[in-house]
Protein backbone atom coordinates (compact mmCIF):
# COMPACT_ATOMS: atom_id res chain seq x y z
CA UNK A 1 0.00 0.00 0.00
CA UNK A 2 2.83 2.54 1.17
CA UNK A 3 4.58 1.34 -2.25
CA UNK A 4 1.38 2.73 -3.99
CA UNK A 5 0.82 5.35 -2.73
CA UNK A 6 4.91 6.79 -3.27
CA UNK A 7 3.92 6.21 -7.09
CA UNK A 8 0.30 7.53 -7.30
CA UNK A 9 2.10 11.26 -5.71
CA UNK A 10 5.00 10.76 -8.23
CA UNK A 11 2.32 10.25 -10.98
CA UNK A 12 0.25 12.90 -9.92
CA UNK A 13 3.60 15.55 -9.52
CA UNK A 14 5.49 14.93 -12.65
CA UNK A 15 2.72 14.32 -15.11
CA UNK A 16 1.37 17.64 -15.12
CA UNK A 17 0.25 19.40 -18.16
CA UNK A 18 3.21 21.77 -18.60
CA UNK A 19 5.86 18.16 -19.22
CA UNK A 20 3.83 16.00 -21.49
CA UNK A 21 5.85 14.40 -23.33
CA UNK A 22 5.03 14.49 -27.19
CA UNK A 23 3.96 10.97 -28.68
CA UNK A 24 4.19 9.63 -32.04
CA UNK A 25 2.84 6.22 -33.38
CA UNK A 26 5.09 4.43 -36.00
CA UNK A 27 3.75 4.08 -39.03
CA UNK A 28 3.76 0.13 -39.50
CA UNK A 29 1.76 -0.87 -36.21
CA UNK A 30 -0.91 0.54 -33.76
CA UNK A 31 -0.11 0.90 -30.31
CA UNK A 32 -2.43 1.92 -26.98
CA UNK A 33 -1.01 4.37 -24.82
CA UNK A 34 -1.99 6.07 -21.44
CA UNK A 35 -2.32 9.88 -21.88
CA UNK A 36 -2.83 11.39 -19.12
CA UNK A 37 -5.40 14.16 -19.02
CA UNK A 38 -5.11 16.32 -15.37
CA UNK A 39 -2.79 16.66 -13.02
CA UNK A 40 -5.57 14.51 -11.00
CA UNK A 41 -4.03 11.29 -12.44
CA UNK A 42 -7.60 10.55 -14.38
CA UNK A 43 -6.09 8.72 -17.82
CA UNK A 44 -7.48 7.40 -20.72
CA UNK A 45 -6.65 5.18 -23.55
CA UNK A 46 -6.34 6.72 -26.85
CA UNK A 47 -5.78 4.61 -30.05
CA UNK A 48 -3.10 6.04 -31.76
CA UNK A 49 -3.73 5.25 -35.33
CA UNK A 50 -1.64 6.34 -38.35
CA UNK A 51 -3.07 5.72 -41.57
CA UNK A 52 -0.06 5.07 -44.23
CA UNK A 53 -0.52 6.58 -47.57
CA UNK A 54 0.65 5.36 -50.48
CA UNK A 55 1.17 7.60 -53.61
CA UNK A 56 0.09 6.14 -57.04
CA UNK A 57 3.04 4.80 -59.14
CA UNK A 58 2.66 6.34 -62.29
CA UNK A 59 4.84 4.13 -65.02
CA UNK A 60 7.55 5.27 -67.07
CA UNK A 61 6.18 5.61 -70.32
CA UNK A 62 9.53 5.31 -73.20
CA UNK A 63 8.91 6.40 -76.58
CA UNK A 64 10.20 2.96 -78.28
CA UNK A 65 9.97 4.26 -81.84
CA UNK A 66 12.01 7.52 -81.68
CA UNK A 67 13.94 7.24 -77.97
CA UNK A 68 15.48 4.40 -78.56
CA UNK A 69 16.96 4.49 -81.56
CA UNK A 70 18.16 8.19 -81.79
CA UNK A 71 21.68 8.24 -80.54
CA UNK A 72 22.71 12.22 -80.12
CA UNK A 73 26.47 11.21 -80.97
CA UNK A 74 26.10 9.54 -83.89
CA UNK A 75 28.78 8.19 -86.64
CA UNK A 76 26.21 7.26 -88.94
CA UNK A 77 22.83 7.22 -90.07
CA UNK A 78 21.13 3.96 -91.02
CA UNK A 79 18.35 4.25 -93.82
CA UNK A 80 16.56 1.30 -93.55
CA UNK A 81 12.64 -0.10 -94.50
CA UNK A 82 10.72 -1.07 -91.33
CA UNK A 83 8.49 -3.36 -93.64
CA UNK A 84 10.91 -5.63 -94.70
CA UNK A 85 10.69 -8.72 -92.16
CA UNK A 86 14.77 -10.07 -93.52
CA UNK A 87 15.80 -6.49 -93.42
CA UNK A 88 14.88 -5.85 -89.56
CA UNK A 89 16.83 -8.68 -88.50
CA UNK A 90 19.84 -7.26 -89.14
CA UNK A 91 18.71 -3.93 -87.96
CA UNK A 92 17.54 -5.45 -85.22
CA UNK A 93 20.99 -6.92 -84.33
CA UNK A 94 22.75 -3.72 -85.28
CA UNK A 95 20.52 -2.11 -82.44
CA UNK A 96 21.30 -4.69 -79.57
CA UNK A 97 24.99 -3.95 -80.56
CA UNK A 98 24.81 -0.22 -80.93
CA UNK A 99 23.74 -0.18 -77.09
CA UNK A 100 27.03 -0.01 -75.85
CA UNK A 101 28.16 2.08 -78.76
CA UNK A 102 25.36 4.89 -79.58
CA UNK A 103 27.18 5.13 -83.01
CA UNK A 104 23.84 4.64 -84.99
CA UNK A 105 20.71 7.20 -85.83
CA UNK A 106 18.39 4.25 -87.23
CA UNK A 107 15.73 5.86 -89.59
CA UNK A 108 13.09 4.25 -90.84
CA UNK A 109 11.88 5.42 -94.08
CA UNK A 110 8.85 3.48 -94.06
CA UNK A 111 7.67 5.70 -91.33
CA UNK A 112 5.17 8.20 -92.03
CA UNK A 113 7.21 10.61 -90.86
CA UNK A 114 10.04 10.03 -92.57
CA UNK A 115 11.38 13.29 -93.84
CA UNK A 116 13.70 13.65 -96.73
CA UNK A 117 14.45 17.04 -95.82
CA UNK A 118 16.30 15.15 -92.83
CA UNK A 119 18.59 12.89 -94.92
CA UNK A 120 20.45 14.36 -97.26
CA UNK A 121 17.23 14.75 -99.66
CA UNK A 122 16.86 11.15 -100.22
CA UNK A 123 13.30 10.54 -101.15
CA UNK A 124 11.23 6.87 -99.88
CA UNK A 125 11.55 5.97 -103.68
CA UNK A 126 15.71 6.45 -103.61
CA UNK A 127 15.96 5.09 -100.33
CA UNK A 128 13.83 1.72 -101.43
CA UNK A 129 16.05 0.98 -104.21
CA UNK A 130 19.12 0.08 -102.18
CA UNK A 131 20.43 0.78 -98.52
CA UNK A 132 21.92 4.26 -97.94
CA UNK A 133 23.62 5.43 -94.78
CA UNK A 134 24.55 8.93 -94.08
CA UNK A 135 27.63 9.92 -91.88
CA UNK A 136 27.70 12.68 -89.57
CA UNK A 137 29.85 14.85 -91.92
CA UNK A 138 26.60 14.26 -94.28
CA UNK A 139 28.46 11.60 -97.00
CA UNK A 140 26.07 9.40 -98.24
CA UNK A 141 27.29 5.76 -98.62
CA UNK A 142 25.31 2.80 -100.65
CA UNK A 143 25.49 -0.84 -101.00
CA UNK A 144 27.99 -3.17 -98.79
CA UNK A 145 30.16 -0.03 -97.88
CA UNK A 146 26.62 1.01 -96.44
CA UNK A 147 27.23 -2.01 -94.12
CA UNK A 148 30.63 -1.70 -93.95
CA UNK A 149 30.07 1.70 -92.48
CA UNK A 150 27.21 0.39 -90.02
CA UNK A 151 29.18 -2.77 -88.84
CA UNK A 152 32.39 -0.84 -87.82
CA UNK A 153 30.62 1.45 -86.15
CA UNK A 154 29.40 -0.93 -83.25
CA UNK A 155 32.59 -3.22 -83.58
CA UNK A 156 31.98 -5.64 -85.87
CA UNK A 157 34.20 -4.17 -89.04
CA UNK A 158 36.27 -7.36 -89.52
CA UNK A 159 33.21 -8.76 -90.84
CA UNK A 160 33.26 -6.73 -94.14
CA UNK A 161 36.63 -5.94 -93.79
CA UNK A 162 37.39 -7.90 -97.34
CA UNK A 163 35.19 -5.62 -99.21
CA UNK A 164 37.23 -2.60 -99.28
CA UNK A 165 39.69 -4.41 -101.50
CA UNK A 166 39.22 -5.69 -105.41
CA UNK A 167 38.02 -7.67 -106.80
CA UNK A 168 35.48 -8.63 -103.64
CA UNK A 169 34.46 -4.87 -103.61
CA UNK A 170 33.20 -5.49 -107.22
CA UNK A 171 31.74 -8.99 -106.55
CA UNK A 172 30.04 -7.82 -103.35
CA UNK A 173 28.55 -5.07 -104.62
CA UNK A 174 27.34 -7.20 -107.67
CA UNK A 175 25.83 -9.88 -105.05
CA UNK A 176 24.09 -6.72 -103.29
CA UNK A 177 22.34 -5.29 -106.09
CA UNK A 178 20.37 -8.67 -107.10
CA UNK A 179 19.22 -8.98 -103.44
CA UNK A 180 17.80 -5.09 -103.39
CA UNK A 181 16.21 -5.17 -107.07
CA UNK A 182 14.48 -8.58 -106.13
CA UNK A 183 13.75 -8.39 -102.27
CA UNK A 184 10.37 -7.20 -102.22
CA UNK A 185 9.40 -10.00 -104.36
CA UNK A 186 11.78 -12.72 -102.09
CA UNK A 187 9.90 -11.25 -98.89
CA UNK A 188 6.44 -11.60 -100.41
CA UNK A 189 5.76 -7.76 -101.23
CA UNK A 190 4.17 -6.52 -104.30
CA UNK A 191 7.13 -4.28 -106.89
CA UNK A 192 8.03 -1.55 -105.73
CA UNK A 193 6.03 0.36 -108.34
CA UNK A 194 2.69 -0.90 -106.48
CA UNK A 195 4.27 0.35 -102.98
CA UNK A 196 5.16 3.88 -104.07
CA UNK A 197 1.44 3.91 -105.61
CA UNK A 198 0.10 2.79 -102.18
CA UNK A 199 2.08 5.17 -100.29
CA UNK A 200 1.03 7.84 -102.59
CA UNK A 201 -2.21 7.65 -102.12
CA UNK A 202 -2.42 6.54 -98.36
CA UNK A 203 -0.43 10.13 -98.35
CA UNK A 204 -3.59 11.98 -100.27
CA UNK A 205 -5.88 10.49 -98.08
CA UNK A 206 -3.94 11.74 -94.86
CA UNK A 207 -3.55 15.34 -96.49
CA UNK A 208 -7.21 15.51 -96.91
CA UNK A 209 -8.24 13.79 -93.59
CA UNK A 210 -5.89 15.19 -91.57
CA UNK A 211 -6.43 11.98 -89.20
CA UNK A 212 -3.46 10.49 -90.67
CA UNK A 213 -0.92 11.62 -87.46
CA UNK A 214 -1.76 11.83 -84.12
Amino acid sequence: MALRAVAGSMVRRQLTPANLCVISATNHRHRSIAYPISPTGFRFSIRAIQETTTDPITPIKEDNARQSEYSPNWKVKMLYDGDCPLCMREVNMLKERNKNYNAINFVDISSDDYSPVDNQGLDYETAMGKIHAIMSDGTIVTNVEAFRKLYEAVGLGWMYAITKYEPVATIADAVYGVWAKYRLQVTGRPPLEDVLEARKKKDEICNDSKSCRM
